[in-house]
Order: C-alpha cells, then structure tokens, then sequence
C-alpha cells in the first residue's frame, strides 16, 4: 500500500500526463500509474519532467534547485521521483 506522500506524487503524474494529453490518456496508462512506471513510458521526456518539477514545487511549497533539477534528470521511473522527493523534504523540515 502507497504512503500519502506516494499517492499525492502519483497524483501530480498522472493530472500533469493527462494535460499534456489534451485531457485524456489511455486508460491503461493512467488509471495503473505505480512507482514502478517508467517516465518515458507516461510520455514525460525532460521536459516534461521540468514541468512535473514545478508541479512539485506548487503542492509542496518548495524550490527545487536547478542543480538538484539536473540531478533529477536521471530518474527512469515514479518511485525514484518519490524517493528524490522523500530526500528533498527531508532536508527543509
């Protein structure tokens, strides 16, 4: 079972996919987002993930900082967003 942290971040994918959709994905894709679901496979290349970073940013309240951002460009699926996230606001608590 997801913490709350895992299902707010999986939340922000998959609003943030559907609006780079046109309002819709397939369903398949969307309605079965698990930490285990490939970035490139939601369509999230990097810029994408630039903008599920300010997404990030907006419901957390924090700044990424670009080094961190470039950091992050490594990430291949949600669970490693989740555990980049997990270490970030671990840091400004």
């Amino acid at each position: 079972m997801a913490d709350q942290l895992t299902t707010e971040i999986i939340a922000i994918v998959k609003k943030r996919v559907e609006s780079e959709n046109g309002g819709g994905t397939t369903p398949s894709i969307a309605g079965d987002i698990t930490t285990a679901t490939e970035l490139t496979a939601l369509g999230i290349d990097s810029l994408g993930l630039a903008d599920v970073l300010w997404d990030l940013e907006q419901a957390y309240g924090i700044k990424i900082e670009m080094n961190s951002a470039e950091a992050w460009s490594d990430l291949q699926n949600v669970g490693d967003m989740v555990k980049a996230m997990r270490a970030l606001l671990a840091q400004v608590a």
